[in-house]
């Protein structure tokens, strides 16, 4: 092992007084101007020693040189060219260098100055950049109404942040959601849901909800949507929602109702628009029979018909209706033309019950199915609340039998309370009911042509009446409560 001492030397300058050194050092730069501790190391080991070193204007120099030259070699002069303005002692007689270390250290002190204040100040320091431009009053401003709003979003969500485990980066999001009307308890939801939802950046969920604006998601939906589908603060412009919504349009939906359809349906973002969105509407198309002019038309009463696994949907169904009345192909898929919803309800607690119902009154089979065919909305309708109300409205105030339904299936989706009632009995009022059945015909019109045709009255009156009857209507509900 090379033998190895080192000598320490405190180099003092003559010209200084010795008061210099007494006096309260400022900064740790100060010191380095009035005294240096070199360490000068020798070593048996020549190869450690450098000996083809050369000085600086590119003569040779001894391996064996002053302490200055060795410092050299370790790197000061490169560091000293690069940095013409750092401090130096107020005495110019003084050459005294500064090391590496304390530049740096400096650079970060300027750098730190600078964060602090917001803006550049030359005068403290001439390492700061000459000819940087501060920040104008506007820029100034911007920057204090951002902090302002920081400063808000910290006091409203800190104890959300508490409850949830949120971090502070979140808070523009939050902040950002909530012009959409969103509140703490939604934030929750979101969180318990899909929790990566809330670590989006503002901007990103910024260009996301913006592009839904634009294609005519309504301001209002934005928080439902989001609530239903929390990821799609995560889907790409480019690569996800401009894809499906170029999906949508080559259906043939109308570009007013692309909105419509999103809102629905906003979980349509989460599958592919090759393998899956396409290989169902070619299912709607090949194997269920909907025409191609009928599929903006199905696809617009049931956007979920497009999530849904189609398949298994329409062969459960068929399958039902075939094997329970008999209803033949032709049957079923204008059901599933006219109401598309059909392949949502649930067989057993939902189309099953209508059927039997309708039975119970006292049709058939063929005319059930010539019902349903016609009117599939039957399967949306409450039995208690609807259809039983109007049946027995049918058979005890209008005198028609069941059968009338065959001809007329649509007074079932007519609304009791709005249509049939008032129409029934200002007719009554005016003395030009017909005897007999009361003709199920003349509840099929608007009501002005109600009123022309039948009433032979002006709008007006019927309107005036029909409101009248509403509220003593709505006195005998209380009344019974």
């Amino acid at each position: 092992m090379a033998a190895h001492t080192s000598i320490f030397l405190k180099i003092s300058f003559p010209g200084a007084e010795p008061s210099l050194f007494n006096a309260p050092i400022r900064n740790r730069r100060s010191f380095f101007r009035f005294s240096r501790i070199f360490v000068v190391s020798s070593h048996t080991n020549q190869k450690i020693l450098k000996p083809n070193r050369k000085s600086r204007f590119g003569q040779p120099i001894s391996p064996y040189d002053s302490d200055s030259d060795a410092a050299d070699a370790d790197g000061f002069e490169d560091e000293e060219e690069e940095e013409d303005d750092v401090l130096t002692s107020d005495d110019e007689s003084l050459d005294v260098r500064v090391s590496g270390h304390d530049r740096q250290r400096q650079k970060f002190q300027n750098a730190a100055h600078i964060r602090r204040d917001g803006h550049h100040h030359p005068e403290r320091g001439s390492g700061a950049k000459l000819g940087h431009q501060r920040q104008t009053p506007e820029i100034t401003q911007d920057c204090r109404e951002k902090e302002a709003r920081e400063s808000l979003a910290k006091d409203r969500f800190s104890h959300l942040a508490e409850e949830l485990d949120l971090d502070e980066r979140w808070f523009p999001l939050l902040d950002y959601l909530s012009t959409f009307g969103f509140k703490d308890s939604h934030f929750i939801q979101m969180y318990e849901r899909h929790m990566p939802s809330l670590q989006i950046n503002k901007g990103s969920a910024q260009e996301r909800l913006e592009f839904l604006l634009s294609v005519g998601v309504k301001h209002k939906d934005i928080r439902k949507i989001i609530l239903r589908q929390p990821q799609i603060l995560e889907y790409t412009v480019e690569n996800n929602l401009k894809s499906h919504v170029t999906f949508l349009a080559s259906l043939g939906i109308p570009d007013s109702r692309i909105g419509h359809i999103i809102t629905a349906t906003p979980s349509l973002f989460s599958y592919s628009v090759e393998n899956s969105l396409k290989p169902t509407v070619t299912y709607l198309l090949e194997e269920v029979g909907i025409e191609k002019n009928d599929l903006a038309k199905v696809v617009l009463l049931s956007p979920q018909i497009l999530v849904q696994r189609i398949e298994t949907s329409w062969t459960a169904r068929y399958n039902f209706l075939t094997r329970e009345l008999g209803a033949p192909r032709d049957s079923i898929v204008k059901m599933v033309r006219k109401h598309p919803q059909l392949l949502h309800y649930s067989i057993e607690d939902g189309l099953l019950p209508r059927i039997k119902f309708l039975r119970s009154i006292g049709m058939h089979n063929s005319e059930i199915v010539k019902v349903l065919t016609s009117m599939t909305q039957v399967f949306s309708l409450s039995l208690e609340g609807n259809l039983k109300p109007k049946y027995l409205y049918l058979v005890n105030e209008l005198g028609n039998e069941v059968r009338s339904l065959t001809k007329y299936p649509t007074y079932l989706s007519l609304s009791l309370d709005q249509r049939i009632r008032p129409r029934h009995r200002f007719l009554v009022s005016l003395k030009r009911a017909p005897k007999g059945p009361f003709p199920l015909s003349s509840l099929v019109p608007t009501d002005e042509c109600f009123c022309q045709q039948w009433a032979g009255t002006s709008l007006d009156k019927y309107l005036d009446f029909r409101q009248r009857l509403l509220l003593k209507e709505l006195a005998r509900k209380y009344e019974r409560r």
